[in-house]
């Protein structure tokens, strides 16, 4: 028997073999699930999605919440660390960054020299100077104060996600994406989800992971959903007077 023989059996007895295990592979894809090694939640229906990741963020003590927020009143950034009992973080708007920190009702609220300043540019000569005295202090916002309310409400677990998460219009399944490394099924509002797209997680506890508000009205993050962190109201030595009514932020 020649070489070339030899070849060409090698040849037809490999075909079949390879047909196999194309085939076999092919049957394995069409055949595994997506949702395989998830909490499930991919297999419901869109309003079932996000009734379980609402009732899994109210159940959470503890959420980190970043991203951006829109409004009629502006644009801000956030960074906040939120639980039942206070919060802790940063707003960032248009023109300033300043801090905050709720222990229960107290909140206080730290900002540098020139947050100050700013708000009272065109005022008191002596701005300047008490910008100076309130750098990076915190200043306890009066419950009174007409800021309190305003401010409080970026520090407030419960009402800052019932009121940013809401979905406007028909619920949709949308697409298996990850979110970081976490694997995640989108629920979308409206047509192509204009009325807002909501990254549920597919690992564990079906938290939401990011939230896409209607009309371009900003992203945000969630994450680190009950992880406590330690809230304390700052020292003495760390706290300033204000003395009058803060400045609308």
């Amino acid at each position: 028997m020649t070489t070339r023989s030899l070849s060409v059996r090698a040849r037809r007895a490999a075909l079949p073999v390879a047909l196999c295990a194309g085939l076999a592979t092919a049957v394995t894809a069409c055949s595994s699930d997506p949702d395989e090694g998830t909490n499930g939640v991919g297999k419901l229906s869109a309003t079932d999605i996000e009734g379980k990741a609402r009732t899994a963020a109210d159940g959470a003590d503890a959420v980190h919440l970043s991203g951006t927020l829109v409004s009629k009143g502006g644009s801000y950034r956030v960074d906040m660390r939120l639980k039942g009992t206070g919060a802790t973080g940063t707003v960032t708007s248009k023109n300033s960054t300043f801090g905050l920190l709720r222990v229960g009702d107290e909140l206080f609220l730290k900002a540098d020299a020139g947050f100050w300043s700013h708000k009272d540019k065109g005022g008191d000569p002596g701005s300047a100077a008490a910008g100076r005295q309130l750098d990076d202090k915190y200043v306890k916002v009066p419950s009174g104060d007409p800021s309190y309310q305003e401010l409080r409400g970026f520090t407030d677990k419960s009402a800052l996600l019932k009121g940013m998460l809401g979905l406007q219009g028909e619920l949709s399944k949308g697409d298996r994406s990850k979110v970081g490394e976490v694997r995640t099924i989108r629920v979308k509002a409206g047509k192509d989800g204009e009325g807002g797209t909501l990254d549920v997680s597919l690992q564990g506890t079906p938290y939401p992971l990011r939230f896409e508000r209607a009309g371009g009205a900003g992203v945000l993050e969630l994450a680190d959903w009950n992880q406590d962190f330690a809230l304390a109201p700052p020292s003495k030595d760390a706290t300033v007077d204000y003395g009058r009514q803060l400045p609308k932020t």
